[in-house]
């Protein structure tokens, strides 16, 4: 969005966290940071409901699950941002980080609920509630475990989850699991509209400025949504079967403990206060110009793990902080939260409405995976620029090569892995855990090698 900061405020208001541009300012700026996050935010949802087998083009029965979940994506990713902008006692930055639901969770839900239906959400909200309390415990320690995750960890474990997740948007991209086996699958009909948000995105990502490249990812989607709609793969049955409010029913699905999915999410609780951290700092970094202080990083932590939780007590997904708002802060050179809070207020209003689910729910499922192809490549990329940090030593060249061997070779082949009770397939076969731990393991026992 071009941005006269002039009528915004003086340069030393618009680094003030503290600081509230004019009403008539501040609005669009907070929407525009939905917007830019709003299309990552619902998407996992989306994605473990088609491995559960309620999903798009499922004709299942258990499908107003879905619209129930993207509903509660948009609720809590909007609380979760307000925990950070506003603060309780320790819990929050205080600074305009925006929440979402996160993808790196992604390995690890997919194969935890894959074909069981809504019967498998019970063990991931679990999942996801205790994971939560946990990452909120690691508000205590994380500034004394970030030198076990350098770069060479973090940029390995991100690397990773792109890499697993990019499978997926082929998938969605050529019909969806639903097509899977028939003749649709992979036609002409699916692959148009797909190659249309993909083609839109990148036209508007490097040829526009302000607003329209910021939501590039969500305007490809409009594109090629108006393109399925002239194909006819558009249904509008379940928008007019939504309600017009609806209020979030706490363990909706029960209350089941599943070991797989509990050290699952405490692992990938760790990467997941990591990243926060690194987006914390970039914040601060691109928008005031400082270091952010430990209190904040703490309060940041605090407040991913308890939205996390809440999230989970009422079918919501693990959130984290979006690191595309920090490159958004860095653009507009507004530090203020209050507008980040306006954002989140407008994400709790859209929660509360099932219409709203229910209309994102119309998305063709090629559609969304023209979209995830960019976003799954870019989490992908995203981990290659943190690699480049790295010194190519040999004893780093061979820590990453291991990892990555093992990591991406279990998710390939998850056959390999049959013998082993149910709880560590499901950990192992994600690729990502087994990648995370040997990395760290091998970074904290081989020595440096002084002489490089």
């Amino acid at each position: 969005m071009a941005t006269d900061l002039n009528a915004l405020g003086t340069p030393e208001q618009l680094r003030d966290p503290d600081y509230t541009p004019p009403l008539a300012k501040a609005v669009p700026l907070g929407i525009q940071h939905v917007l830019a996050m709003f299309a990552s935010n619902v998407t996992p949802a989306i994605i473990v409901a088609g491995a559960a087998g309620f999903g798009f083009g499922s004709n299942s029965p258990e499908f107003p699950n879905l619209i129930y979940m993207i509903q509660m994506s948009m609720l809590f990713a909007g609380i979760a941002t307000l925990f950070q902008t506003i603060g309780v006692g320790p819990v929050g930055a205080r600074l305009p980080i925006v929440q979402g639901t996160s993808f790196a969770f992604l390995p690890i839900m997919i194969p935890a609920v894959a074909g069981l239906g809504a019967a498998g959400l019970g063990g991931l909200m679990t999942g996801v509630l205790i994971g939560g309390v946990f990452h909120f415990c690691l508000g205590f320690v994380i500034g004394r475990i970030r030198f076990a995750l350098p770069p060479l960890v973090t940029g390995l474990i991100v690397l990773m989850i792109g890499l697993a997740l990019i499978k997926v948007g082929i998938q969605y991209a050529a019909g969806g699991v639903p097509l899977l086996g028939k003749p649709a699958f992979g036609s002409l009909a699916m692959w148009i509209p797909a190659l249309v948000v993909v083609l839109v995105t990148l036209a508007l990502k490097f040829f526009t400025r302000g607003l329209v490249s910021v939501a590039a990812v969500l305007i490809g989607l409009i594109a090629g949504y108006f393109v399925a709609l002239a194909m006819g793969q558009v249904n509008f049955v379940n928008v007019g079967r939504a309600g017009l409010f609806e209020v979030p029913v706490p363990f909706k699905w029960g209350f089941e403990i599943n070991w797989a999915i509990i050290i699952g999410m405490c692992l990938m609780a760790i990467i997941s206060a990591i990243e926060t951290v690194g987006d914390t700092s970039g914040i601060t970094k691109g928008g005031a110009g400082r270091e952010a202080t430990d209190r904040e990083i703490e309060g940041a932590t605090f407040a991913d793990g308890i939205g996390t939780a809440i999230a989970g007590v009422f079918g919501g997904l693990p959130n984290t902080s979006f690191s595309q708002n920090v490159g958004l802060i860095s653009m507009t050179g507004v530090m203020s939260r209050h507008v980040v809070t306006i954002g989140a207020i407008f994400l709790i209003v859209c929660g509360m409405i099932p219409k709203i689910g229910a209309i994102v729910s119309t998305v063709p499922i090629n559609v969304l995976g023209g979209g995830v192809i960019v976003m799954f490549g870019m989490v992908a990329a995203a981990g290659l620029n943190m690699l480049s940090e790295v010194n190519w030593n040999r004893r780093n060249m061979v820590i990453f090569a291991t990892a990555l061997s093992v990591g991406f070779g279990l998710q390939l082949v998850p056959e390999a892995l049959q013998h082993m009770p149910r709880t560590l397939q499901i950990l192992l076969t994600s690729g990502l855990l087994p990648a995370a731990i040997i990395a760290v393991v091998l970074n904290l026992v081989i020595p440096q090698d002084d002489s490089e």
